[in-house]
């Protein structure tokens, strides 16, 4: 049986605190990344206020290179670690790292480009790794579970809702015509939309007595109608039993996460999951 080099444990450990969250190491790495990644979008926002860039100008571009440099570094080693580095280059997350870095070196090249590293926020998504332990896991099947087995329901109410919109838009067309600011019925659909879902932005309102009774029992109705999709859900989740048992351990053939606890090969490629 191989033995697994010096080389390899070390590759081995550094691929846990890259990409597994669900250990102190890798909880504390993603924790300072996403730390480092607000500290840069409140530079670039810093930089945009021109008294506080003229004030701090050398600072604010000193940092953004050492953030910059951090952030090519963590993608290299991104890149080291992983056994298929084209798995990561062309993934959601590994697109997402690539746009977060490279913009500071394009403004070298093509000047007032440097605004384009408010892209960073995209790696914001990363903070769902921290999230994704295994309770977050369960709460989240569970929604997307409910989600599923509510689809129908809810594309009736959402097709009854649109048919309601069009009777009530027609409606008030009739009632309250353009002298009123109810010019198609387009519009009065826009105003049906906005007073169901108790939006109310005012830009729109009945005149007539009558048009405004019809106002008060479709503002009334909008109350109602907001509760149902959310029961629909609420049964569909209370319905579910579902006991999750994995974890954040990642491939590092194909970084394929979410295996279950004590697993010892990739559930997507199977792959070893550990080399030690």
């Amino acid at each position: 049986m191989k033995q697994p080099t010096q080389k390899t444990n070390w590759i081995s450990k550094l691929h846990k605190i890259i990409y597994e969250s669900d250990t102190a190491a890798g909880r504390s790495f993603d924790i300072a990344l996403i730390i480092a990644i607000l500290f840069s979008i409140v530079l670039v926002m810093l930089e945009s206020v021109e008294s506080f860039d003229a004030k701090y100008h050398n600072f604010l571009n000193v940092s953004e290179w050492v953030i910059t440099i951090l952030f090519t570094l963590e993608y290299i080693a991104r890149l080291v670690v992983i056994n298929k580095p084209t798995k990561y280059i062309f993934s959601f997350y590994g697109i997402i790292d690539l746009l977060a870095t490279i913009p500071k070196y394009v403004s070298l090249i093509f000047v007032g480009t440097q605004a384009l590293i408010v892209l960073r926020a995209l790696r914001l998504l990363r903070i769902f790794r921290i999230l994704k332990l295994t309770m977050f896991i369960g709460a989240s099947a569970n929604l997307i579970s409910a989600l599923k087995a509510s689809k129908n329901k809810i594309a009736i109410f959402v097709f009854s809702i649109i048919v309601l919109t069009i009777i009530l838009g027609t409606i008030m067309y009739l009632i309250e015509g353009p002298e009123n600011g109810f010019t198609s019925i387009p519009i009065s659909m826009y105003w049906a939309i906005v007073t169901l879902t108790t939006v109310g932005y005012g830009d729109l309102s009945p005149s007539t007595p009558f048009g405004q009774f019809i106002a008060s029992i479709v503002m009334i109705l909008g109350y109602g109608i907001i509760a149902v999709p959310t029961g629909i859900i609420t049964s569909a989740m209370t319905r579910q039993d579902l006991k999750i048992h994995t974890n954040m351990q990642s491939c590092p053939h194909c970084m394929a996460d979410n295996h279950l606890d004590n697993a010892e090969f990739c559930h997507k490629c199977g792959g070893k999951l550990n080399d030690e």
